[in-house]
């Protein structure tokens, strides 16, 4: 997700910093817009053992 928030001029609390009209018109195919112009990651992530979930959640994208 840092790779991808990056690319779309977000930092790393979800929040717009770019200067690109693409950019914004391309943002729902990887974020739903959330309050307070905030933007969050859409994915749904499916694994049976819990330590990876742990994982995800405890890095700087799992708030």
């Amino acid at each position: 997700w840092q790779t991808i928030s990056g690319e779309h001029g977000l930092d790393g609390s979800g929040v717009y910093n770019g200067s690109s009209d693409l950019q914004l018109e391309r943002m729902n195919v990887y974020f739903n817009e959330a309050s307070g112009n905030k933007y969050v990651p859409r994915a749904v992530l499916v694994d049976l053992e819990p330590g990876t979930m742990d994982a995800v959640r405890a890095g700087p994208f799992g708030q």
